[in-house]
């Protein structure tokens, strides 16, 4: 688990666990050594190992699918501390430490860090972004587990489930910074002003009305 991303305020480490690929976070505060863990996936022992050198003061859940909660037990049996998921999806976790954080202007302190929670339905009904400004707002980060990838959203059951998660990327992801960096929940970064690049082309030409499941921007 090396080191992703740093700056001034905050340094972030990143591996990949389990069979899916699923990306896993440490988010530590330079300031105070605080730090969250972000998703649980399978095998998560690089992210307890790394974890036993910060202060753990929470876990954030983006959604309930189980690639991102094989590891729950496991990590939660390590560091037992406060956890957050969105309110629709939380009965995935049968109330183990479970604060229900709901999206809007609901913000938690890990040390100086300022982590907001952003409701985003579509991929499943609870799915929650996590937004944290960085050096006086000069950088924003952007948890968005399988809300958004690069060159596209995540994965819908439904043309209307579809619909719902372009509008919560589009009305609620896209005001941020265009220089948000992207940590989604597999794969690479990318950036808000990348994503709405995209978007923008896909925007621009007709679709099939019943468009859902795997999408990307520039491909369909």
């Amino acid at each position: 688990m090396g080191i992703h991303y740093q700056d001034r305020d905050i340094v972030v480490y990143k591996t990949s666990c389990g069979p899916y690929d699923n990306n896993c976070y440490l988010l530590v505060c330079r300031m105070t050594g605080e730090s969250a863990i972000v998703d649980t996936p399978e095998d998560p022992g690089a992210v307890i190992e790394q974890a036993r050198e910060a202060d753990v003061k929470a876990i954030l859940i983006t959604h309930n699918h189980m690639d991102h909660l094989a590891g729950f037990d496991t990590v939660f049996g390590a560091h037992d501390v406060p956890v957050c998921i969105g309110t629709a999806d939380g009965d995935s976790l049968d109330g183990k430490g479970v604060g229900e954080w709901i999206a809007g202007p609901d913000i938690h302190h890990v040390g100086e860090l300022k982590i907001r929670a952003i409701h985003t339905p579509g991929h499943t009904p609870g799915s929650t972004c996590y937004a944290i400004d960085t050096e006086g707002g000069e950088h924003t980060l952007l948890l968005s587990g399988d809300t958004l990838f690069p060159g596209g959203p995540g994965r819908t059951g439904s043309p209307e489930l579809f619909t719902q998660e372009v509008q919560s990327i589009t009305g609620r992801l896209f005001p941020l910074p265009d220089h948000t960096v992207v940590l989604p929940g597999h794969g690479a970064d990318t950036t808000i002003g990348i994503a709405k690049h995209e978007y923008g082309i896909f925007a621009s030409r007709g679709h099939a009305e019943d468009l859902h499941g795997n999408v990307t921007w520039l491909g369909d």
